[in-house]
């Protein structure tokens, strides 16, 4: 395995970063605030540098979490957050607006409680709005010096490479895991042309090959995996073989599944920097210490046959989540 250093930029961000979603938003109800900012504390006590949020992640309250709970320790952090996808009288809303993304940064800073945002996602592509002018507009607070480096997430490779040509692009962030490979589709290697880490939200499988969802049905109203075609049937009972024999692969190398999971990603690539989220105290050590697990070649190869395109069924979103994303699809067979 390659050196387990990330980076971002010049920056070095460590193995594994800490998505803060959920702690205000998305898997049902979050928990409450002084227990989030405790999972928070603890996550850089273990050496959690890089933290990532949005605007959109509890419409404020997430960036305002963190802005409260680690501002003390600004020096410590790679902090990331997004702008594009907001939450506008009680719904979310897609705008990349120019005067709107440099309206949101604004807000950011100022619920994060810091100078500058290390590195800052367009969170979706709109497509009403020329992509050049929304880059433009995030180039614009590099230049003011606002913003240190630029994203995009959910994008394909060729929204990429659109965006490199107006300003660098430090980092992608689009959902990758052993379930959802669509990076391989050619994002993966032309994030590495370009210098460009690939960030993966969602590298545990949104609990499924944890045994987290035992029945959907029982998921929390809330909760995005709901609508989720994976977590819907007949999809879910042909999925669940596989989240078995997953587990059974993880007790033969000798860890958990998220740890097993997580290793994967950092085995695939060394420009790859795996983001995962979670609520549980236990969970954030047992998911960092997945840096620890090493697998061979034909570990690798075992569990891209038995985890992938060919092996899950149903889309990651519904038809109309997809409508906002950008990212690139399997090529017809």
């Amino acid at each position: 395995m390659s050196s387990l250093a990330r980076h971002i930029g010049q920056d070095d961000v460590g193995p594994l970063g800490l998505g803060c979603m959920n702690l205000s938003h998305a898997y049902g109800t979050p928990p409450e605030p002084a227990r989030a900012a405790e999972l928070l504390r603890r996550a850089l006590e273990l050496g959690v540098r890089h933290f990532d949020t949005a605007a959109l992640y509890g419409f404020g309250r997430n960036e305002q979490l963190i802005g409260e709970t680690l501002a003390g320790e600004r020096q410590r952090i790679f902090l990331a957050s997004k702008c594009g996808m907001t939450g506008v009288n009680g719904k979310r809303v897609v705008d990349g607006r120019p005067e709107v993304l440099k309206q949101t940064c604004r807000e950011a800073l100022a619920r994060l409680r810091t100078e500058v945002i290390d590195l800052y996602y367009l969170h979706r592509y709109d497509k009403r709005v020329p992509l050049e002018d929304s880059i433009g507009a995030l180039a614009d607070l590099v230049r003011e010096g606002l913003v240190r480096y630029i994203g995009l997430s959910e994008v394909s490779t060729a929204t990429l490479r659109r965006a490199h040509a107006v300003h660098p692009i430090a980092a992608v962030q689009n959902e990758y895991s052993l379930w959802t490979r669509n990076p391989e589709y050619g994002l993966l290697e032309e994030c590495a042309r370009l210098g460009a880490a690939l960030v993966t939200f969602s590298p545990l499988t949104r609990g499924f090959l944890l045994g987290a969802v035992a029945d959907p049905a029982a998921l929390a109203a809330k909760d995005i995996r709901r609508d989720m075609p994976r977590f819907q049937e007949p999809n879910f009972s042909a999925n669940i073989a596989v989240a078995n024999d997953f587990e059974a692969l993880a007790r033969e190398v000798g860890c958990t599944p998220a740890q097993l999971a997580l290793a994967w990603l950092l085995h695939k690539a060394p420009h790859i920097v795996p983001i995962f989220g979670t609520t549980s105290l236990t969970h954030l050590a047992e998911n960092l210490a997945s840096a620890r697990v090493m697998l061979d070649a034909s570990l690798m190869a075992r569990l891209e046959t038995l985890v992938g395109p060919k092996t899950i069924h149903g889309a990651r979103y519904n038809e109309a989540a997809q409508r906002d994303i950008d990212t690139d699809e399997a090529p017809p067979a």
